[in-house]
């Protein structure tokens, strides 16, 4: 037997404004930034669970707090009873009737027990020398229903229909495994779309952007229609017709202002418009879906938990689902919502960007394709090229497609010389002190330095 004997925490921040990658309409100047954890036990096998909650700057210290809160909840457990029954461990975790008041179920706590139980999922994959979307394609449908908790769930799946999704996939799981390894996982790029970007440099990435095999680019919208108008129809006259153009408004707009915006970006072949409003607005969702047809409405990566995404089904508000690896909590909850994404018909093509995101989402998407839905007609993970050098196994991205990771773990790592370097804000790249090389912070400038 092992037991946890530490949850170490950091607070991670990279000064990404100053280029302003990531930039949009409602977050002009990102810090892209993780809340993150590793947990350590006294196995003696080396192996330590990492997991993280991605933020976009301020306020990351009150994310590492929420999960410095449940340290207690996991020191001194027996590891093997922990990770041999995950259903239960994320039960544990989530039902805390004092930690549940908080929520319920949504915002920083929920968040910060998806960090953890992505750690443990991370440790679990170490342990079992196994690629965190392998093992859980391997995974029996008993004990993939076992991982869900069904509670909310119920009037639109049961563990019945669950169990019966998974079972006719079974038949084609090593058919797609083998077709997963030889041609990898489509995937489309946002790298030239943000709003803070030169029309000039949205032109020349996208142009890169189709040279390096993608299908599909997005661009922020929502500050200004003209300036919209303009973006689009440069990126379209950049990639031409056959290559998707996706639109995302992080949330701008009300539903009206949603429908109208859309109308004059219409005409140059939008893929799908992203986040039109807020993401607790379920009906709001539906009519500007009705009021936008063709063009599908993609959300999810502000929605809170697998309840809102039932709804969202039930409502028709969303015509592609956008899981994220560090918005819900973990991975169970990630594979309750391909669950019910399956049993609606629904595409899902994850969010990603930020820190590590790429990373940990490609493993829900490939598990999804082998034993989920076993579609990949229509499905891309988002990708966009910042920050990766800093986790042990980086994304493999090249082609258009994601490449399936064959490292054991979730993907969720990150270099020890990282976690120095940009620990906020005493690590050197925030006291101005030089950072080497290795630490991949060449491609900022000192914090300071420019004007954001």
């Amino acid at each position: 037997m092992s037991v946890i004997t530490s949850v170490d925490v950091y607070d991670i921040r990279f000064p990404t404004s100053l280029e302003l990658d990531g930039s949009d309409a409602m977050n002009p100047d990102p810090d892209y930034s993780a809340a993150y954890l590793t947990i350590g036990t006294d196995a003696g096998d080396g192996f330590e669970g990492h997991g993280f909650v991605f933020t976009i700057g301020r306020g990351n210290e009150i994310e590492t707090a929420a999960i410095k809160a449940l340290a207690d909840h996991v020191m001194g457990s027996n590891v093997e009873e922990l990770l041999g029954d995950m259903g239960t461990t994320w039960k544990m975790l989530n039902n805390d009737s004092q930690l549940r008041w908080l929520g319920p179920e949504k915002g920083v706590m929920h968040m910060a027990i998806g960090a953890v139980v992505n750690a443990f999922w991370d440790l679990k994959a170490k342990r079992a020398g196994m690629p965190l979307w392998d093992l859980l394609a391997s995974m029996s449908p008993e004990e993939l229903v076992a991982l869900v908790d069904f509670r909310y769930l119920s009037d639109a799946l049961t563990p019945e229909e669950a169990f019966e999704i998974l079972r006719r996939a079974e038949p084609g799981k090593a058919t797609r495994r083998a077709e997963l390894l030889a041609g990898g996982y489509p995937g489309y790029t946002t790298t030239p779309g943000w709003l803070g970007y030169s029309d000039e440099k949205l032109a020349r990435l996208s142009k890169e952007a189709v040279a390096e095999g993608f299908k599909q680019i997005k661009l922020k919208v929502g500050a200004s229609l003209d300036d919209d108008i303009r973006r689009v129809r440069i990126a379209r006259e950049a990639v031409g017709p056959d290559i998707g153009v996706a639109v995302d408004a992080n949330q701008r707009w009300d539903v009206a202002d949603a429908i109208d915006w859309m109308s004059h970006l219409a005409p140059y072949g939008i893929a799908w418009i992203e986040e039109p409003t807020s993401p607790d607005d379920i009906l709001g969702h539906a009519a500007i879906a009705r009021g936008v047809a063709p063009i599908p409405v993609a959300t999810g990566e502000h929605v809170q938990n697998r309840v809102v995404f039932k709804q969202m089904l039930q409502a028709g508000s969303l015509q592609v689902l956008q899981i994220d690896a560090a918005r819900v909590a973990g991975v169970n909850e990630n594979v309750a919502i391909l669950l019910l994404a399956a049993k609606f018909g629904v595409r899902v093509c994850p969010h990603a960007g930020g820190v590590g995101l790429c990373e940990a989402v490609q493993h829900l998407s490939m598990f999804d394709f082998v034993a989920v839905s076993g579609e990949l007609e229509g499905r891309m993970i988002e990708f966009v090229d910042h920050l990766h050098e800093h986790f042990i196994t980086p994304v493999d991205v090249h082609g258009g497609n994601y490449w399936p990771p064959s490292t054991p773990g979730a993907g969720t790592e990150m270099l020890q010389k990282s976690l120095a370097d940009y620990s906020f804000p005493d690590g050197p790249v925030w006291t101005g002190q030089p950072v080497s090389a290795s630490s991949g912070s060449g491609s900022f400038p000192e914090p300071g330095a420019t004007d954001a």
